[in-house]
């Protein structure tokens, strides 16, 4: 949460309170009994418990509010759906992969066609990037490496990276589906896991 919408929610959180006592008072100067003391004493319970109530809803109210803000989808960039790569950022075959921050992947082109592998390792979900000295996919968190189609070369990831599915239209573009609930989880790569480009 931002300091400027906590400023704004602790100053309509303070009006509300405000607000909220201003009417207890004056619901407790109304009422009516027989005697001042007994009168004065009831008025004085009244206000505590109704200004302590008054203050838990509003700091509950806050609360929940938070809750709500921090657990409300903010869907950012273009990840989850269908992202076209031009057919001037496609790689050559086994050249530099292109790098796609908003859908992250890598779309890479090898002799089987071109593949997109999702970016995040499959050991412990780090972002896995591009080595041009060692052209490997080398993870910095515990060291995983990937070959250039994706395959566990060495350190403690299980298997291959994951790839996302991939389309070729009739001008070259390359159409890839960036929905994580249509990854290809593999154990190695596969020929079949390429879509044939050009």
């Amino acid at each position: 949460m931002t300091p400027l919408v906590r400023t704004v929610a602790g100053l309509a959180g303070g009006w509300v309170a405000a607000r909220a006592f201003g009417l207890l008072g004056r619901l407790q100067q109304s009422g009516g009994h027989s005697s001042a003391r007994s009168r004065k004493m009831s008025s004085r319970r009244s206000f505590t418990r109704n200004a302590a109530l008054a203050g838990s809803l509003v700091v509950i109210g806050e609360i929940v509010g938070g809750f709500v803000f921090l657990l409300w989808p903010n869907k950012t960039g273009a990840f989850g759906g269908d992202i076209t790569v031009s057919v001037g950022s496609v790689p050559e075959q086994n050249g530099a992969p292109f790098r796609n921050t908003s859908g992250r992947f890598f779309l890479v082109q090898t002799e089987d066609g071109v593949q997109a592998l999702y970016w995040k390792c499959v050991h412990l979900g780090c972002t896995v990037p591009w080595v041009d000295g060692e052209e490997r996919f080398h993870c910095p968190c515990h060291g995983s490496i990937y070959t250039y189609n994706g395959n566990r070369e060495a350190g403690p990831a299980p298997r291959a990276m994951d790839a996302m599915p991939c389309t070729v239209d009739d001008s070259g573009n390359v159409i890839v589906n960036t929905n994580p609930s249509s990854l290809i989880i593999r154990t190695q790569y596969s020929p079949e896991h390429a879509t044939q480009y050009g």
